[in-house]
Formats: structure tokens, C-alpha cells, sequence
């Protein structure tokens, strides 16, 4: 793209549209977050239009999922709880690595994962259900048992829902390939050479301890009851409640 990245675009009239768009829908829904970009950007602080639109969602009686990396999502617990009273509010959480040091590399400008666990624990205390994304695992870098396991724990502990987990690997386009190796030569010198040599230009790049990892994760789900089947899970998430039933099972 030819400006930077954190150059943004705002649509101030989001929360005008959303109405006027709810205001025609005969049949309530879930209306979704974060499948693109993520609701709560730093400029989120100031213009409050995730904010507004939740308000919107909430006045209308229809419910919400959200995925997001942020802590601001904590601002809008007031009007989530609201609209889980009503319909059904769910929040989706991206946990990557249990090591917060590993996390600042991995993932920037976001917080790290310790947070993201209070902010779990905290929407599990208001009574949000929550799923957590286990997404991407990266080769070499956050595929071991140890780091798996610290993140099934956080799992435990703020009693999610579910987990949804795409595989253990990464996948790699022409384009970004190219810049995921420059970040590795400046964060993990000589990974790059190793990705390259057992990878190539292959698109999938799949974990080497992928068969240990998926075990551990089977055996964590089953033993906990959280669920793992993706379609049931993206089905929690898309359904709007017509009971007072808020989990998955």
C-alpha cells in the first residue's frame, strides 16, 4: 500500500448505517466484529464508534461477537452485559503465546497476553461467554508443549467456551512470505534459512510437532468439556439466543 499502515480511513457515520440497516430487519441476528479488522484500534479510544454502535446493536435487541486483541473491549463491558441479558454478547480473544516477551515480538502494538487473560477473566466474572483463537502457530517459535500448555491454562481458568485452533502451522502467500522472512532475520537470526530449507514456496508450513501438539490439545478439550469443533463453535457465535441458554452446551 502506498501510505502506512496505521493510516486508517474512518467511517464516522458507521453507527448511522448500522441503524438505518437494523431498522429494516425483520428477524434479530448476531451482528459480527473483527473478522477484518479489529474493533478496538487504537483511534477506537477517541472516536468511540465500536462504542456507538454496540449502543446501537443493544437499543435494537440484536446481539454481538466480537473478535479483538484489546483491552478496550473491557470500556464496552457495560453494554455487552446489556445486550447478553437481551440476546447474546460474545467475545472472541486471540491467544498466541503464553511468554509475554515472545508475545511483544510477535505481536506489537497489542497487549500482551497476560492482559488478554485478565480481560478473559473478567468478561468470564460478568458472564460473557468468550472463545479464544489459538492462531497462527508459528514453526519453531510458539509450537512447543510448554507454550501450548501455559495457553490451555488461561483457557481453563477464564472457562471459555471454546477453542478454535486451524491446525498447528502457518500458512505463507508470495508477497507476505517475503516479509515474514525479513522479520524473522530481525527477530529469530538464522530462522529464515530454516524455513526456507524445510519449506521452500510451499503455502501450508505446518508445525514439526504438530501430531504432540494436537494430541495435547485433544486430550485439554475433552478433559475440560470446551469445545473444539469449529463448526459448532462458529455456529455459537452466528446464533442468536432465544433462550436463556448462553453456552455451548
Amino acid at each position: 500500500m502506498p501510505h502506512d499502515f496505521s493510516d486508517v480511513a474512518v467511517k464516522e457515520n458507521a453507527a448511522e448505517l448500522l441503524d438505518d440497516a437494523l431498522s429494516h430487519k425483520r428477524r434479530k441476528c448476531m451482528i459480527g466484529f473483527g473478522s477484518m479488522s479489529d474493533p478496538y484500534i487504537p483511534a477506537e479510544r477517541e472516536l468511540c464508534l465500536t462504542r456507538r454502535c454496540l449502543e446501537v446493536i443493544s437499543r435494537r435487541g440484536f446481539g454481538v461477537s466480537l473478535i479483538t486483541k484489546s483491552d478496550l473491549v473491557l470500556r464496552d463491558l457495560d453494554i455487552l452485559k446489556e445486550v447478553n441479558q437481551k440476546t447474546k454478547a460474545v467475545v472472541s480473544m486471540t491467544l498466541t503465546t503464553a511468554d509475554d516477551s515472545l508475545c511483544k515480538k510477535v505481536e506489537p502494538n497489542v497487549c500482551p497476553t497476560s492482559r488478554r487473560a485478565e480481560v478473559l477473566y473478567e468478561l468470564r466474572d460478568a458472564g460473557i461467554p468468550t472463545i479464544v483463537w489459538l492462531c497462527p502457530i508459528l514453526p519453531y517459535i510458539n509450537d512447543s508443549v510448554e507454550n501450548l500448555e501455559g495457553i490451555l491454562s488461561i483457557c481453563r481458568a477464564a472457562k471459555v467456551s471454546g477453542v478454535l485452533c486451524f491446525g498447528f502451522g502457518m500458512t505463507l502467500r508470495d508477497g507476505n512470505r517475503e516479509y515474514y522472512y525479513q522479520k524473522l532475520d530481525e527477530l529469530f537470526p538464522g530462522l529464515s534459512s530454516c524455513y526456507a530449507a524445510e519449506f521452500g514456496q510451499n503455502y501450508s508450513v505446518p508445525s514439526p510437532n504438530s501430531e504432540e501438539l494436537e494430541s495435547v490439545f485433544s486430550r485439554f478439550c475433552k478433559a475440560e468439556k470446551i469445545e473444539r469443533d469449529a463448526d459448532k463453535i462458529f455456529s455459537f457465535m452466528s446464533e442468536i439466543k432465544r433462550d436463556k441458554q448462553t453456552t455451548l452446551f
